[in-house]
């Protein structure tokens, strides 16, 4: 049977079907129209060409297959509510509604995030309840994972829930080709020194943990939070990836509250001139950079036996390495 990996486009969602078809499985993708499919050239995967708003390809995607990987999300720190609440609410209820008439599924894996947590000042586990701090990705993200568990309960869909932290590596577009753009324009910037524990967790690492998650019985309607456990700060990702490129170390620093201040008076004043690019600071990246992001991963690592294999310095490398070669 073949197995459906949304956000094919993208880069957990790609990484992960490389690693799928690697592994001998008959991988399906869901791909809008025109969208570059040019990471996966060699990788065997069928396309069904579509989006989380067509049900005529929901129904043609998840069409007999045994898994349903759901990675597709608007996942940026800046961009129009409806994006947001199309991909991340609507867009997951439309799956979902696909994926319950779906005879012999056995399991439906959303990627949640961190984030549902509502940026709290200690890092959390799983218990900790969803909260909704009225950022758009923070509260969509909210209500797609609460989809997620209304299906299980209400119509016995099959599911396992993973909460990531930061993931980074080669097609990272939010923790590497962003942050290199910054780093080589002099204007990447940490808060209060960079030394909050950014929660790393590399690619290859996360799609591991997601196939071993999916495949085991102990797993169903768990949710799992995943970081890779280095505690490595932001200031040392930053420097590190910084080193890999040759370029200077980053060295704008912003107290919590000085950034929190500039991050909301950007957004306020982005918005009210209608501009679409990305402020300098949003709220969003304040939370990330400054809260301590290594939550615990004690129920993964007992539940399926998460044991990153990738290190920090191997990631940062591997990042670094594709950063030169793919983004001048």
């Amino acid at each position: 049977m073949a197995v459906l990996v949304t956000g094919a486009t993208g880069f957990l969602g790609g990484r992960l079907a490389q690693v799928l078809a690697a592994r001998g499985k008959t991988v399906r993708v869901l791909a809008r129209p025109g969208r570059s499919l040019q990471h996966l050239a060699g990788t065997p995967v069928e396309v069904i060409h579509g989006d989380l708003a067509a049900i005529e390809s929901l129904a043609r995607a998840v069409d007999g297959v045994s898994h349903v990987y759901h990675c597709a999300a608007c996942s940026t720190d800046w961009a129009p509510w409806r994006l947001y609440y199309e991909a991340n609410v609507d867009g997951v209820k439309n799956l979902l509604d696909a994926a319950a008439r779906v005879d012999g599924l056995q399991r439906f894996l959303h990627v949640s995030t961190t984030d549902v947590y509502g940026y709290p000042a200690q890092p959390c586990d799983e218990s900790h309840p969803l909260t909704d701090v009225g950022l758009p990705y923070n509260r969509t993200k909210c209500q797609g994972e609460e989809a997620v568990w209304r299906a299980s309960r209400d119509r016995g869909l099959p599911v396992t829930v993973l909460r990531p932290a930061t993931i980074y590596g080669p097609r990272s577009k939010d923790f590497a080709l962003e942050i290199a753009r910054l780093i080589r324009q002099g204007t990447m910037m940490v808060i209060d020194g960079g030394r909050s524990p950014g929660g790393f967790s590399y690619v290859d690492n996360v799609v591991d943990a997601m196939i071993r998650a999916a495949s085991l019985p102990q797993t169903l309607g768990r949710a799992y939070n995943l970081a890779d456990g280095t505690g490595a700060t932001w200031r040392q990702y930053v420097d590190a990836l910084a080193d890999g490129l040759g370029e200077r170390h980053p060295r704008l620093n912003l107290s919590f509250t000085a950034a929190f201040a500039l991050a909301r008076a950007s957004e306020l004043t982005y918005r009210a001139l209608g501009v679409s690019t990305r402020p300098l600071l949003t709220r969003h990246a304040v939370y990330l950079l400054s809260r301590n992001q290594e939550y615990p991963t004690t129920r993964a690592r007992e539940e399926f036996g998460f044991a990153p294999a990738v290190s920090f310095e191997e990631g940062v490398r591997k990042t670094a390495d594709w950063l030169k070669k793919h983004a001048r």
